[in-house]
């Protein structure tokens, strides 16, 4: 499948999977699964380009366990992922861009229209979801301090950290 074909089909999935599933005709239980069936009806794709796109999407958004698929992070819709609290590393990121990092350093990460605030394990991966909106900033996360202090963490399938709220105590840019 050419690029530009894939990158559309894992923006309309993402859409059916993690923000309006009802525009489409699907309905998520409770942990945000669907059959595979379903969403290849409503979406009009085949099996293998629906396969193709979850093997080759560079963020591993989503997961297909027998014959249901589900997205493995960033819903805005009500989903329980079931993902145990775990213990994080000690420092963990998150890329932004710098028309916000004011209100994020005044009062932290917060999850938006998300369930959780979404942190990167590595520079890198931060920089890239940074630099969707712009030039990237990154902040570092004392995740070991919040952990410390009671904040929970949860280790989502394809590697993105999760928790409710970084408060901006924890950040430095």
């Amino acid at each position: 499948m050419e690029e530009d074909r894939m990158i559309r089909l894992s923006k309309r999935m993402s859409k059916a999977l993690r923000h309006k599933p009802e525009r489409v005709g699907l309905t998520l239980d409770a942990n945000g699964w669907v059959a595979v069936q379903d969403l290849l009806d409503a979406l009009g794709v085949t099996g293998e380009e629906l396969r193709e796109v979850v093997q080759r999407n560079d963020k591993q958004r989503f997961t297909i366990d027998g014959d249901r698929i589900r997205a493995n992070q960033g819903h805005s819709v009500e989903v329980d992922l079931g993902l145990p609290v775990a213990t994080p590393p000690d420092t963990l990121f998150h890329g932004t861009v710098a028309q916000y990092l004011d209100d994020i350093m005044r009062d932290g990460l917060r999850p938006m229209s998300r369930h959780d605030v979404h942190l990167s394990p590595d520079v890198e991966t931060a920089r890239r979801v940074g630099s969707r909106r712009g030039r990237p900033v990154i902040l570092t996360v004392d995740a070991r301090a919040m952990s410390e202090a009671g904040h929970e963490f949860r280790l989502s399938a394809n590697g993105v950290w999760l928790t409710q709220h970084v408060p901006a105590r924890y950040l430095t840019s």
